[in-house]
């Protein structure tokens, strides 16, 4: 099965980094998150991947291309131009990168990559996400409720500390970083059948409004509960998070 990554936004709220490089590209840990998240998908044993490129979306391409130099020994001989590998530890990967625009919604980018995924069940994420996800669970819970789509969902932590206050502003108690409001939201990490593409019309379409929400009008869309770990990188707050989790070793979505 196919893994379609979504990598060709600007990552307006990362400029410190993305003013450079495409969002899938800052590192965590001296690797970019694109990498996280192919090697938990690897770990599963998926590794074919198509992945959608827009912004600065060359250097991706040219990421890739270096790749197998950047994880190898090897000899080069500047006079002939002779190269002897001598040790190589690259994953058993298989990429196709798309160009599907860079001012393309992410419906329009997943009409795009229909030729690529032919007429086969396909996995979907945002190229900004990590997670401790079972993706071989996923994949067996989508087949069994027999829908469309499957759509991995979250309650995220609270950011910050909750203080729920009495009457005259005393605090009642405090938690820190407590669970969200009770609310499941939309991880990514997704499970499609090649009908979705009848659900996207156009270059315009966001996927996360009109084509996921007929899915739901259809019953046609089904969640998939995660409790474990999800952190998306959104903001430099966000990087640094992941960053911290990676360098301390401790980080939970390293489930290689």
């Amino acid at each position: 099965m196919k893994v379609v990554i979504l990598a060709a936004g600007f990552g307006t709220r990362l400029s410190e980094e993305t003013r450079f490089k495409p969002k899938p590209l800052v590192e965590i840990g001296e690797q970019p998150i694109l990498w996280h998240i192919m090697k938990i998908y690897s770990h599963y044993g998926f590794n074919e991947f198509i992945i959608c490129l827009g912004y600065k979306g060359f250097m991706i391409k040219e990421y890739f291309y270096s790749y197998f130099l950047h994880k190898c020994d090897l000899t080069l001989d500047l006079k002939t131009q002779a190269m002897e590998i001598h040790h190589s530890r690259i994953e058993p990967w298989k990429v196709t990168l798309a160009d599907t625009g860079t001012n393309t919604k992410t419906g329009g980018i997943i009409k795009k990559i229909q030729p690529y995924v032919e007429d086969k069940t396909f996995m979907l994420t945002y190229g900004d996400g990590v997670s401790d996800i079972d993706i071989r669970a996923l994949v067996e819970y989508h087949y069994l409720q027999g829908k469309i789509a499957t759509v991995t969902a979250v309650q995220p932590a609270g950011r910050f500390g909750a203080l729920p206050l009495r009457a005259d502003d005393s605090v009642e108690s405090f938690q820190e970083k407590p669970d969200g409001d009770g609310a499941w939201i939309n991880a990514g990490f997704f499970v499609l059948e090649p009908e979705v593409f009848s659900y996207i019309r156009h270059e315009q379409t966001i996927f996360e409004r009109e084509p996921l929400q007929r899915l739901a009008q259809a019953n046609q869309l089904q969640a998939f509960k995660h409790n474990g770990f999800w952190q998306p990188m959104d903001t430099l707050y966000e990087k640094n998070l992941l960053e911290g989790l990676w360098s301390s070793g401790r980080a939970p979505w390293k489930v290689w």
